[in-house]
């Protein structure tokens, strides 16, 4: 006998279990949390007029990164300016006048950092430290504070401090040298106080910023060439902090590989020595500032084809107007006359704008 047909109250049966199970289904997906958006990465520019006043370099700065694709970065910071060019982030950290020094010995980074919570600083301090003629161990004992008290708010802040732009205000005749001698000993510094989990890395402000075409006043950049140069040299570091590349670029641009020989004639009490810079890269050097360290005893009393500061120990020699560029390949010669009490010997080891050279 065949089979008997499914009857009409079972198959009811069956589309409430299937419309059930559905149900559930449903349910389930609602309760389920939303996926949160990742927060965006927050970033303090912290320095003085140049990074707030006169820091329109900070409006091209958020212009390009949102161009870029780099769209999930907060600017942070407890002053607003907003008289720039097109839109941007207006929150800063720039304060006009202020120094290195003066912000670390009052303690007030701690509460600008309380609210703002920085993933990354941009730190450009030290112009006005430079002006009231406060020497390198100083400005970077400074530097040491701020970033202790950075660490404190957040353990994996990343750093990047610049080599100041030059400055050439009227009445400070030993400024620009000053500017020189603590660019110098930034890069050092960054080296020694750098991590693994804290990275401190360095933007090279310096090179090829010029106060007669870059400046309005001899300090602050210009609305022209001033702030564009400024952004060039921010932008790469900061996207290689944001996308975790790495500790980021040296001095940018990089002043590619060098090479140093240096030959030494000396008497009773005195020497003179004459240095070869070699750039042994594949983009010219536009301004150099050439660091060593005399030996014990010795003193400068004459030198040619550069300025030199100070007169013993750490020495930087930077260009004159003449002969600031170092095309590849091609070489740039100076030399000084110095005092001994001992020891004639010449310098061991050279940084042409931060970077090691080799020595022949």
């Amino acid at each position: 006998m065949p089979a008997a047909p499914l009857s009409r109250p079972e198959r009811p049966g069956r589309l409430l279990a299937l419309f059930l199970a559905l149900l559930a289904a449903v349910a389930t997906t609602l309760a389920a949390p939303p996926a949160t958006a990742a927060a965006p990465t927050r970033v303090m520019l912290l320095g003085d007029s140049i990074t707030g006043d006169n820091g329109c370099w900070r409006a091209l700065l958020w212009q390009h990164l949102q161009a870029t694709g780099h769209t999930d970065v907060d600017f942070v910071g407890t002053r607003q300016n907003p008289w720039c060019e097109g839109a941007f982030d207006i929150d800063n950290e720039g304060h006009g006048g202020f120094r290195a020094t003066g912000i670390a010995n009052a303690d007030q980074l701690p509460g600008w950092l309380s609210g703002t919570d920085p993933d990354i600083v941009m730190m450009m301090l030290g112009t006005n430290d430079v002006w009231s003629r406060l020497q390198p161990p100083a400005i970077l004992g400074a530097y040491t504070k701020l970033l202790g008290q950075m660490r404190a708010r957040n353990p994996d802040v990343k750093l990047i401090v610049a080599q100041i732009p030059p400055m050439d205000p009227a009445g400070c005749g030993d400024c620009a040298q000053g500017v020189v001698a603590l660019n110098a000993a930034i890069p050092g510094w960054a080296a020694a106080n750098s991590t693994e989990r804290s990275p401190v890395t360095v933007v090279d402000q310096w090179t090829g910023f010029s106060t007669a075409t870059d400046t309005s006043d001899g300090v602050h950049p210009n609305d022209t060439t001033g702030i564009r140069k400024l952004e060039s040299r921010w932008y790469p570091a900061l996207v290689s902090a944001l996308d975790g590349t790495g500790p980021g670029p040296g001095p940018d641009p990089k002043p590619g590989a060098c090479k140093v020989a240096v030959t030494t004639n000396s008497w009773n009490s005195g020497l003179t020595a004459s240095v070869t810079v070699t750039n042994t890269g594949t983009s010219a050097i536009d301004g150099w500032s050439l660091g060593f360290t005399l030996p014990p005893g010795q003193s400068l009393t004459h030198g040619w084809n550069a300025t030199y500061a100070p007169l013993s120990g750490a020495v930087t020699a930077t260009h004159t107007a003449y002969n600031g560029r170092i095309a590849p390949g091609a070489g740039v010669s100076i030399g000084y006359q110095a005092t001994h009490t001992g020891d004639p010997s010449g310098p061991t080891a050279f940084t042409l704008n931060g970077a090691a050279c080799t020595v022949s």
